[in-house]
């Protein structure tokens, strides 16, 4: 696998995203071009209160989902791109302006790419514990980003529901959920 070499790299579009090409050389010397949506890395947070048996999830617009399944808001966890800053200051940034919640502790999950095949975005994974005390704000996102964020607390046995009925379709999310359900497995019931 280590005589693959990208020989070449342009730009094709940039817009609010970037589309690459890239020459790559293969093995036996022939070569392939990939167009890649150069996405950079973000980070995802999973809100959970332990005590009340809640997490924080956001329902927004996706243009995929609406384009693929007809409906326009997705059900997610909390997430946003970095901005030049680390992924556990972008999570707590995120956690502010899409949910009004002030993060203090981050529990790393880990990195892990979303879609490696077309992609360039790694995504790193937090959970995090919060009170009600910590819901400082509104929520609902960054209006010039044209985010019109609903915030939603979920009881532990709803989520459990979204999970099993995959009403929960983001992966992130997926990937989230089971992780506080396995490190937490007492505080969720048997499906």
């Amino acid at each position: 696998m280590t005589a693959y070499r990208i020989k070449q790299i342009e730009t094709i579009y940039e817009g609010w995203s970037r589309i690459l090409k890239m020459s790559v050389q293969m093995p036996d010397g022939r070569t392939m071009i990939r167009e890649v949506l150069n996405s950079g890395e973000a980070a995802v947070v999973l809100p959970y209160d332990l005590e009340r048996q809640k997490v924080i999830l956001i329902r927004q617009f996706r243009a995929p989902v609406m384009h693929v399944e007809g409906h326009p808001d997705f059900l997610e966890a909390v997430a946003g791109l970095l901005d030049e800053d680390e992924p556990e200051a972008c999570a707590r940034r995120e956690s502010m302006e899409e949910a009004g919640l002030r993060l203090t502790t981050l529990e790393p999950v880990g990195r892990f790419w979303s879609a490696p095949g077309i992609t360039t975005e790694r995504l790193h994974l937090f959970l995090a514990p919060y009170t009600q005390a910590d819901r400082v704000g509104e929520g609902g996102g960054v209006a010039d980003e044209h985010e019109e964020i609903e915030v939603l607390e979920i009881g532990f046995d709803e989520l459990t529901d979204l999970v099993r009925t995959n009403a929960i379709a983001d992966l992130k999310t997926q990937a989230l959920v089971q992780t506080l359900q396995l490190r937490y497995p007492d505080h969720f019931r048997k499906v």
